[in-house]
């Protein structure tokens, strides 16, 4: 039995741990499905106030995690596979192990969609990137291409062109899902190019550690054709890892965690921090932010309920 578990390492989750933490409440932190969040495929994070010179990803990750563990905090590896939230203690299932607890803390972030394909993997953090605000610093005088048929990919390759000297956005259809006014708006861009109806069978080069080109396939020809590119932004959209939820906690249409009077959720106890309920902003900084928020609401809730 614990009085905090949160489920989720990346920067909403390792906050609400140090916060929890010094609160000796002392937190079990379970890895979840992608440990460490959506930083470990960062390269060079600027954006994160205190470290003028940046600091890589993985390495903010790893000092967060080491600050909590100093205070108390416990880290448990493994994927979460059922929770039971209808009444408390709450019970939790990652691995084989199972975890009562008072509160919890959900921080499990959202996956970025992508392609599919082996070079992108390989190459994601190095010319291939998921945040155009993240990384669009990365591409300033460069041709960068962005994958992407909705409001997503509008948004991120209009504010690629602050920095781009070329942004070419890639659909494999010829009509767009995305709104009328976003469309729009990337369509009078001057530096906005398109190019339809393609997909990408791959982007070059691995071998290099770096991004010179995409290999493109006509749809409708089936034609190949390569378009040099330094940086390839996906942008297809997120998708919040909240399914083990389904049923028991409020979501919007699209998954993302219903929250209200900060983090909290429809079931007393059970709080929500970073990108599982953040659909706008999707930052380091904003989903440490909600972190330290969940952790402060479970302490008064714990608090309220004499524990």
């Amino acid at each position: 039995m614990h009085k905090v578990v949160i489920i989720g390492s990346g920067c909403a989750g390792l906050t609400a741990a140090i916060y929890a933490a010094r609160a000796n409440l002392k937190p079990i932190v379970l890895d979840g499905y992608e440990p460490g969040g959506q930083l470990t495929l960062t390269t060079m994070v600027e954006n994160f106030p205190g470290f003028p010179d940046g600091i890589l990803g993985p390495e903010l990750i790893e000092s967060m995690r080491k600050q909590a563990q100093r205070f108390g905090a416990e880290f448990r590896s493994g994927a979460v596979s059922s929770v039971t939230l209808n009444q408390r203690p709450f019970k939790i299932e990652a691995g084989k192990e199972a975890f009562g607890a008072e509160t919890l803390i959900i921080a499990a972030g959202a996956s970025a969609r992508m392609l599919g394909i082996d070079s992108e993997k390989q190459l994601i953090g190095h010319g291939v990137s998921t945040c155009a605000t993240c990384d669009g610093y990365f591409f300033r005088d460069k041709e960068i291409a962005v994958v992407g048929g909705g409001d997503t990919a509008m948004e991120e390759a209009t504010f690629l062109t602050r920095f781009a000297k070329k942004v070419t956005i890639l659909h494999r259809r010829n009509d767009f899902r995305a709104s009328k006014i976003m469309l729009d708006r990337a369509k009078s861009n001057d530096k906005i190019k398109f190019l339809t109806p393609v997909v990408v069978e791959d982007v070059l080069d691995p071998a290099k550690n770096d991004v010179e080109a995409v290999k493109l396939r006509n749809v409708e020809s089936n034609q190949t054709s390569v378009l040099p590119v330094s940086g390839l932004f996906i942008g297809i959209g997120h998708e919040p890892n909240t399914k083990v939820f389904r049923g028991q906690l409020d979501m919007d249409e699209t998954g993302y965690l219903k929250t209200h009077d900060g983090s909290r959720t429809n079931i007393e106890g059970v709080f929500a921090a970073g990108d599982v309920q953040d659909k706008v902003y999707r930052q380091a900084v904003t989903a440490a932010g909600s972190g330290c928020m969940a952790a402060m609401d479970a302490e008064k809730f714990l608090e309220a309920h004499s524990h």
